[in-house]
């Protein structure tokens, strides 16, 4: 018993002094940092070239937990002060880049892609460095710079000049999670339909389990972003139409994979609201969305199963969480290394259970988990996951992330996302 409570102690001190070694007003003013850049490779190589600095006029971010304690993401953003070396803020994120540099079209030929990365806009000049995670877990540094924040060539344009509104009011930015909803494919004509889609889809999310528990936790706000045309692009059909954020399906030649490249038309309509999240709802009634971690997120809206899209893509934007399905076209081989665990928090190479959710395992459940009917319910480690068939495991059964279930997160999904909420809201 004592053991057990000075381990206590030291994780308590020792999370103390993570979360509480950087004074907000110290190093930070109350604006965004934007680094936009292009982020250039093939299947084997990648680099990264500063496209602009922009300042955008709020930051929705927490002003307590302000280094990442999740290390999720296949990048992170580094901030240092420059005098001390001070790290003073960082997080974790994904990208369109790395998911490209898995498919056939890397091994062929060499592409660019229009990415960005936030932080809070420093009152000093600030050292900051992206980096990228390889499969083994190492990070090396893709980006560096050195940014003085009273320079003339920071843009401070105001954002696009559309009208926003809210959705759901619950507490100020910095200690609520702040999503904004981007409309795609919306004509000026069909901004009623996006008022109501908007609201429509809040509910959804609170709906599901653990958003529901702390929906007071949350502040959503719609911007009124208008397209010529309605609806996205649909390359295989030769459908091409001019949206504001230019989404389109088959990403990556994947039919129900619909995304956008066009980042920065994404950050500056989202720039005129405090936000976390981005979720671009987009004039659909064909299957799809997307969701990378501290990205962006997508779903078509007039489906219907975009309910449960919704708050699948959801889970990965916000919580990191992978998907857990192993058979589809999105398949693949070499997604991960099987000596190493992934980052993900609820899949498992088993190389380091006990840093996943061993503990949440009953000590009567075989691991790995045979898919039988007598362990469907029970928490374990079932093979499949990732995308992956073998070497990857899940932590039930059937989970929200691995089937198209409605308000069906496993315990190990709902406590990711429940941390992350906390975290947020701290």
């Amino acid at each position: 018993m004592n053991r057990i409570f000075s381990v206590i102690i030291i994780f308590l001190i020792i999370n103390n002094v993570v979360f509480s070694q950087i004074n907000y007003k110290d190093y930070f003013d109350v604006q965004t940092l934007r680094i936009d850049f292009m982020h250039c490779g093939n299947n084997l190589k990648e680099s990264a070239y500063l496209e602009q600095i922009v300042q955008e006029p709020f930051w929705g971010g927490s002003k307590e937990t302000l280094i990442d304690p999740f290390n999720y993401g296949e990048y992170r953003v580094m901030v240092y002060d420059s005098v001390s070396s001070k790290l003073i803020y960082s997080r974790g994120f994904g990208c369109l880049f790395r998911e490209w540099q898995i498919t056939a079209e890397a091994k062929k030929i060499e592409r660019s892609f229009y990415e960005s990365v936030i932080c809070p806009y420093p009152k000093k000049t600030v050292k900051v460095v992206i980096e990228s995670r390889d499969k083994k877990n190492n990070f090396s540094e893709l980006l560096s710079l050195t940014i003085n924040p009273k320079d003339y060539f920071i843009k401070k344009e105001k954002g696009s000049g559309f009208k926003s509104f809210k959705v759901l009011s619950s507490g100020i930015p910095s200690k609520s999670i702040d999503i904004v909803l981007i409309p795609d494919g919306y004509t000026e004509k069909e901004m009623i339909k996006f008022r109501v889609d908007a609201h429509r889809f809040t509910e959804y999310l609170f709906n599901c389990s653990p958003f529901k528990e702390y929906k007071n936790k949350f502040n959503i706000r719609a911007v009124e972003a208008i397209s010529v045309e309605s609806g996205p692009d649909i390359p295989k059909d030769s459908i091409w139409r001019n949206t504001v954020v230019s989404t389109s399906f088959y990403t990556f030649n994947s039919e129900r994979y619909l995304m956008t490249y066009d980042i920065k038309a994404v950050r500056d309509i989202a720039s005129i609201v405090p936000y976390d999240q981005i979720y671009i709802l987009v004039n659909s009634d064909k299957y799809g969305g997307g969701g990378i971690y501290n990205f962006y997120n997508v779903c078509s809206s007039n489906h219907k199963a975009s309910e449960f899209v919704f708050t699948h893509e959801f889970g990965h934007g916000f919580a990191a969480l992978a998907d857990e399905y192993y058979t589809s076209d999105v398949s693949y081989n070499d997604y991960f290394d099987l000596t190493v665990e992934p980052f993900q928090p609820n899949i498992t190479t088993l190389v380091d259970f006990e840093s996943k959710w061993k503990e949440m395992v009953n000590e009567n459940t075989p691991v790995p988990t045979p898919s039988i009917p007598e362990n469907y319910d029970k928490i374990g480690a079932f093979e499949g996951g990732g995308y992956v068939a073998k070497g990857i495991y899940r932590p039930m059964y059937n989970c929200s992330m691995k089937s198209q279930i409605v308000d069906k997160f496993c315990p190990v999904c709902k406590k990711a996302i429940e941390d992350m909420i906390l975290v947020y809201t701290k």
